[in-house]
């Protein structure tokens, strides 16, 4: 982010909001949603100047949001399992788990997981390698909570 942005981001929580509106038409030439509050403008500015300088969202997030929300609308309780489920973790993440006195380290690699300089599948794979047992691997590594625990929440 440049000095400059960067600087009026840090400076919107400082001014009115009046201020904050006349800064809204005067860099995003256009009129500011004035029925919006201070603490909820001062981040929606900071986003807009930030995507007026580097761009917005791409069209596949800006249409994953759509569908999460009108998931949502429809089925709020099912929604937000669909949401944590579908969620990808990115390449090159690295899970770390303690267990058994040692620590696991697993990398997501674009096909699979790498563990111990192998490659595997699943997280479950490694799950079981690790443990003896049969896990289920986004569970072991804390990716998903239990059925016990969502119950609780």
């Amino acid at each position: 982010m440049s000095i400059a942005l960067e600087d009026e981001i840090a400076s919107l929580p400082a001014l009115s909001k009046a201020e904050l509106l006349n800064r809204w038409r005067e860099r995003l030439k256009q009129p500011p949603p004035s029925h919006l509050n201070k603490p909820i403008l001062v981040p929606l500015l900071a986003y807009r100047l930030q995507e007026q300088a580097y761009g917005g969202l791409k069209p596949a997030y800006k249409r994953r949001l759509r569908e999460l929300a009108e998931s949502f609308e429809r089925n709020p309780n099912r929604a937000a399992k669909t949401v944590s489920s579908s969620a990808r973790i990115k390449s090159g993440t690295r899970l770390i788990r303690q267990w058994d006195g040692q620590t696991h380290q697993v990398t997501v690699a674009e096909e699979g997981f790498e563990y111990k300089g192998e490659r595997y599948k699943s997280l479950s794979e490694i799950a079981r390698l690790i443990t003896g047992t049969r896990w289920s691997g986004p569970l072991f590594f804390g990716l998903k909570q239990s059925q016990r625990h969502q119950a609780r929440s």
